[in-house]
This record gives structure tokens, sequence and C-alpha cells, in this order.
């Protein structure tokens, strides 16, 4: 087994954090559909296939170090918002989440001299600057265009 029981037990950890954003992201591109936002639900609907393609990375990399998969029960996603900033705020805050867990699982891999871990979660602990970037500036055009103008950041989406 090419895998500590420690970091075995944190990846499956993360597995079924992994997937409760897949569904948490789903609610919420739900929401924005609802709302008549087809770009942001469009990007959140896109966000939860990510998250889903996450968990499956760690699924496989335990796997094949010889590790036990246990996928973890996976909490109920919120299920509603008051507003497009809540949800927005909500997405920013649980990546930042998101990022300091793939750092404690890299700092355990580097404790443990696990070079296989090491490189198989530097992807993620990139992937997360990329994320908390993205989710920091969508908080922000919805912040610069209030409640009240959210068809503007309609018109942002369709420029990325």
């Amino acid at each position: 087994m090419l895998i500590s029981k420690e970091l075995n037990a944190a990846m499956n950890e993360e597995i079924g954090l992994e997937l409760f954003a897949s569904h948490q992201y789903l609610n919420i591109a739900a929401y924005f559909e609802r709302l008549a936002l087809k770009k942001l639900a469009k990007m959140f609907f896109k966000q939860a296939d990510e998250e889903r393609e996450h968990a499956m990375k760690f699924i496989h990399y335990v796997v094949e170090t010889g590790g036990t998969v246990e996928v973890p029960q996976v909490a109920a996603p919120k299920p509603g918002f008051a507003s497009v900033e809540e949800a927005i705020k909500y997405s920013l805050d649980w990546e930042i989440e998101v990022t300091n867990r793939c750092n404690a699982i890299m700092t355990i891999a580097v404790d443990q001299k696990d070079y296989a871990a090491q490189d198989f979660m530097r992807w993620f602990v990139t992937e997360q600057v990329e994320e908390v970037s993205t989710m920091q500036t969508l908080l922000q055009v919805v912040q610069s265009a209030g409640e009240r103008n959210l068809f503007m950041l309609e018109a942002y989406l369709s420029h990325e």
C-alpha cells in the first residue's frame, strides 16, 4: 500500500466534500435558472460537474495507491438563498474552505514525505487558486451591479 491510513482517511473525507460541493452547485444553478439568469446557471451546472470530477480524481488516486475508498455520507446542500449575492458569497466561502482542506492534505503528504501524493495534490492546490479567484471576481461583479441589475452580470458572463 503506497498511501498511509491518515492520508487515505483525509482523501476519503475530501471525496465526500467534493460530492457535497457538486450537489450544492446544482442547487445554486437551479436557483439561478429560476431567476432566468441562464449564463450564471450554466456556469454553476459546469461547476457541479467539475466538483464531481474532483471527487473521481481522489477516488482513482486512492485506488491506484492501494488505499480503500469509503465514500462518506454526503450532507444535504443549503436549499435556498435570499439573494444572488448570498449564493455567490456562499460559493466563495466554500471554495476558501476547500482550499484550506487541500492545503491540509498537502501538509500530511509533505510531513510523510509522500512525493506521489504531493504531486497529486499540487494540481488541486493550483486549481483552488483559480476557483477562489473566479468566485471573488463574480462576487465583486454582483456587488457592483446590485441585485436590481443582475442582467448586467449575464452580459459580463457572455463576454468571458
